[in-house]
């Protein structure tokens, strides 16, 4: 029988990647002024992603889903929020057009201050010290002060995720999404792009596209949807203490949510079925995530499920695939068709960055925008075989030019890393990587329109 859950019953289940607070009574006395600040997001907000997510798992829209790998308290400007924002935004018009369906648009942001660590401590010379565990728990400095996890940053950590909240927010609903707006900076990126000639078509095409709907009187001023975009925050849900401070009791329903995001997911190292992170998020009625790596087994992915989404509601569920470009096809079919043999209703994304990172030199890692792009492509290419709905991606980029990842149609190289190499944990794509790989990737679903399935090729 499943125990009767609150948002504390976590408490009694066996954690992982918990951070080692040196003084109990402090971390209560902030999670206390935590939770009397007001909820971040709001139920209805995430009942309405929900029922986009429902659309999603029914093949009627895809997801994008993009952000920091790690969001850094000193990154907390204006200006990067607003880039960005922007390239999703880029991202999310060339991948309407290549799939011909909605976009739901979810930023890794104003919230993911949290990493988990494959290690508890981290050496560098003859020291020694606890591991960084993002900004909402200890410091990226490699000095003993810095390490110690100190509660007082998950309050910093509310802050700042409310002030990007309200830039995000402001830039949805402002005018800054114009759909034309966009477009135009589109077409900026197709000009300083070195395959200018093989993204041409596609610009012009959704130029077409949008004079078209201008004749027939869709236009920013009489149309909301071409001014104005739904965007939710996510991140993952892994300093316990600070997501229990923050889940409120809607007053129209009477359920129970957590109000630091709309969407929270679980990863790779918390997802034990009998972990303190599977408990929290099973009672929580935000449409939730799961990390599915090369390691998950059938039978558990299915008792997870089963603990996660009992009711198989549309929407509440999304199974993150991150598998590796040399694993997804070997790793991947099974565990679908294990899925859709129950016929359980979740959504599939694909993560194609945390199977992908590779180690350059002097522990600085790395990923390579090819085998991103592959990962994929053999992502959607398996769910095309199998008769599934691939529902999305999900990336770790910036707006900004970093240069993180190597590859890509400017050709970052191993010695280009140190150019602008900014991140405090893994690797993004850039602005530009971003773009490319929206352009490639609408590339691959406009010609998968018109290609027939697999099953009526075989006939």
């Amino acid at each position: 029988m499943t125990s009767i859950w609150t948002p504390a019953s976590w408490r009694r289940k066996p954690i992982r990647q918990v951070p080692a607070y040196p003084d109990p009574a402090r971390l209560k006395a902030f999670e206390d002024k935590i939770r009397a600040y007001p909820p971040l997001v709001f139920a209805g907000e995430a009942r309405r992603l929900k029922a986009q997510l429902g659309a999603v798992q029914e093949g009627r829209a895809i997801v994008l889903q993009g952000g920091d790998c790690a969001e850094s308290f000193a990154g907390f400007t204006a200006n990067n929020i607003r880039d960005t924002f922007r390239v999703l935004l880029q991202m999310a018009v060339v991948l309407t057009y290549g799939a011909a369906v909605p976009v739901v648009k979810m930023g890794r942001m104003a919230g993911q201050y949290a990493k988990p660590r494959s290690s508890d401590m981290e050496t560098i010379g003859d020291e020694t010290l606890p591991s960084y565990r993002g900004d909402i728990v200890n410091g990226p400095e490699f000095t003993p002060e810095a390490r110690i996890p100190d509660p007082a940053r998950m309050e910093t950590g509310y802050f700042q995720s409310a002030g990007t909240l309200n830039l995000l927010r402001a830039f949805a609903s402002g005018g800054y999404a114009d759909l034309h707006e966009v477009h135009r900076w589109n077409l900026g990126f197709v000009a300083r792009s070195p395959l200018v000639e093989r993204y041409r078509d596609l610009a012009q095409r959704i130029d077409e596209t949008l004079a078209f709907m201008s004749a027939c009187g869709m236009t920013s001023d009489t149309t909301r949807e071409m001014r104005e975009t739904d965007f939710y925050i996510s991140h993952e849900a892994l300093l316990l203490p600070y997501e229990q401070a923050l889940t409120r009791i809607d007053s129209t329903t009477g359920d129970t949510y957590a109000c630091s995001a709309h969407f929270l997911w679980i990863g790779d190292r918390t997802r034990q079925p009998d972990g303190a992170h599977v408990e929290f998020l099973r009672g929580v009625r935000n449409p939730i995530g799961l990390k599915v790596g090369p390691t998950m087994d059938p039978d558990e992915l299915l008792r997870l499920i089963d603990i996660l989404n009992p009711q198989d509601e549309p929407g509440r569920l999304t199974l993150i695939s991150r598998m590796g470009a040399d694993k997804v096809e070997r790793s991947l079919p099974p565990l679908l068709r294990a899925v859709q043999r129950d016929g359980r209703k979740v959504v599939w994304l694909c993560d194609p960055m945390h199977g992908n990172t590779i180690s350059a030199h002097a522990g600085v890692k790395t990923r390579s925008f090819d085998a991103i792009l592959t990962e994929v492509r053999r992502f959607f290419d398996v769910h095309a075989a199998e008769g599934s709905w691939a529902g999305g991606v999900h990336v770790e980029m910036t707006g900004q030019e970093v240069t993180e990842c190597i590859g890509g149609a400017h050709g970052l190289t191993m010695k280009d890393l140190g150019g602008r190499y900014e991140t405090f944990c893994d690797p993004r794509l850039n602005a530009e990587q971003s773009l490319e790989l929206a352009f490639l990737v609408a590339e691959e679903l406009k010609a998968r329109r018109h290609r027939p399935s697999p099953a009526v090729a075989a006939q």
